[in-house]
């Protein structure tokens, strides 16, 4: 479970913010809404994060802090022109040049190399722990130019001192450790590349323990800001198109939830494939284009969904709510509530939402409010770090201004 990120100088956030979403022992969890950072683990994550502010608060840049970390992590190494696409630093002259720098923690299994885990996933005991990934990277005058510091730690049971697993320094020089060999691999640290990550490197030429954490970042999945319309149907469309499961656990879900649509079915155009609907009372199927922008948010986003309870990953959306009736949005996240069905590998799900009826349907451990003062830059902070009663009214406090986070009008 993943239950800490730090920013800092990244896009709307300038000062270093601390995001902990650990919930104390004491916590009653009567509908299984969390679960353990790493298996036997006392700390609990929520299995459901959801960020609220104001229009341009920073709520999509704290998913876009995680995205980058991620895609750091699994794709660097594909990056062929130097920079750091996807980053952007804080926009003020002092700004111009400091670091920028994200971190993030996580529970799992320690000293992670695929026989390790191989041994974990058939159900043989292995011992769990935290991990730390930090990275670091330069700002000159305004961009990013290289990777300063990049650090992976792990902490056994969750105690203890941070143990190495790997360090870069800002000359390059990497130095490993016992579980996170060296040994012929020195010619990667030579030619390691400015804006290439050591795990995203060093997994591209089989080194076991990278290939394994890079393997654990393919579990993310993010749906941030996506690009033009059509673009974004096509392609979401053609992943479908091939997906005929998926397909059918999609037609039943809209029966479900009663979105009007009865089924759907891809027929072939010449410019690839396209959908058409059946809704119940109507002669004609209506083609995609047609079809209300509430149904195709829900198909768009399902694929995400699916995929995380699926692998037991993070999926994280940026306005779920923009076009998903109010109803349906308690629904999506009590899949990841259901543990027995549904979400059996506790995965997380983080979204940005402006609808403030869903507060009534969340605890405090699973709101984060994100804030932006007179001169651009973005705090968040989750309820945990404020005085906030369990039986306090969500919806109707921070609809009134007392958490922060909504727009100041007049």
């Amino acid at each position: 479970m993943l239950y800490k990120i730090e920013v800092e100088n990244f896009f709307s956030v300038r000062d270093r913010q601390v995001l902990d979403l650990t919930i104390d022992s004491k916590v009653p969890d009567l509908d299984t809404r969390f679960a353990p950072i790493f298996e036997g683990a006392i700390a609990r994550a929520p299995k459901v994060a959801v960020l609220y502010g104001a229009n341009a608060s920073g709520k999509t840049t704290v998913l876009r802090a995680l995205e980058f970390i991620v895609t750091m992590i699994r794709d660097s190494v594909q990056r062929t022109i130097p920079g750091f696409s996807g980053m952007e630093r804080f926009n003020d002259a002092e700004s111009a040049s400091r670091p920028t720098k994200l971190a993030i923690e996580l529970g799992g299994v320690m000293n992670l190399t695929p026989e390790v885990l191989k041994r974990a996933q058939s159900g043989e005991t292995a011992e769990q722990g935290v991990y730390r990934y930090e990275l670091e990277i330069e700002v000159v005058d305004g961009v990013g130019t290289r990777i300063q510091n990049e650090l992976l730690q792990q902490k056994p049971n969750g105690q203890g001192k941070w143990q190495r697993i790997f360090a870069r320094n800002s000359e390059g020089n990497v130095k490993g450790s016992k579980s996170f060999s060296l040994s012929g691999f020195q010619h990667l640290v030579k030619t390691l590349a400015a804006n290439h990550t050591v795990l995203s490197s060093f997994a591209k030429f089989q080194h076991p323990t990278a290939q394994s954490f890079v393997d654990l970042a393919r579990k993310a999945f993010f749906s941030i800001e996506p690009v033009a319309h059509n673009n974004a149907d096509k392609a979401v469309i053609d992943y479908l198109k091939n997906q005929p499961e998926l397909v059918s656990r999609l037609n039943a879900e809209m029966n479900r939830i009663d979105v009007g649509v009865e089924g759907m079915r891809f027929i072939d155009g010449k410019d690839g494939p396209f959908l058409m609907f059946k809704h119940a009372g109507l002669e004609q199927e209506m083609p995609w284009l047609l079809e209300s922008h509430g149904t195709r948010a829900f198909i768009k986003v399902f694929p995400f969904l699916s995929a995380a309870l699926d692998q037991g990953g993070i999926v994280a959306i940026d306005e779920m709510d923009a076009a998903i009736h109010p109803l349906v949005l308690p629904e999506l996240l009590r899949w990841f509530y259901d543990k027995q069905t549904r979400n059996p590998y506790d995965a997380q799900l983080w979204l940005s939402c402006h609808s403030a009826s869903l507060l009534d349907d969340l605890q405090k451990e699973e709101i984060v409010i994100c804030e932006k003062d007179r001169q651009g830059r973005t705090q968040f902070f989750s309820l945990m770090d404020v005085k906030v009663r369990r039986d306090e009214n969500h919806y109707r406090k921070y609809l009134s201004g007392a958490y922060g986070g909504v727009p100041l009008i007049g």
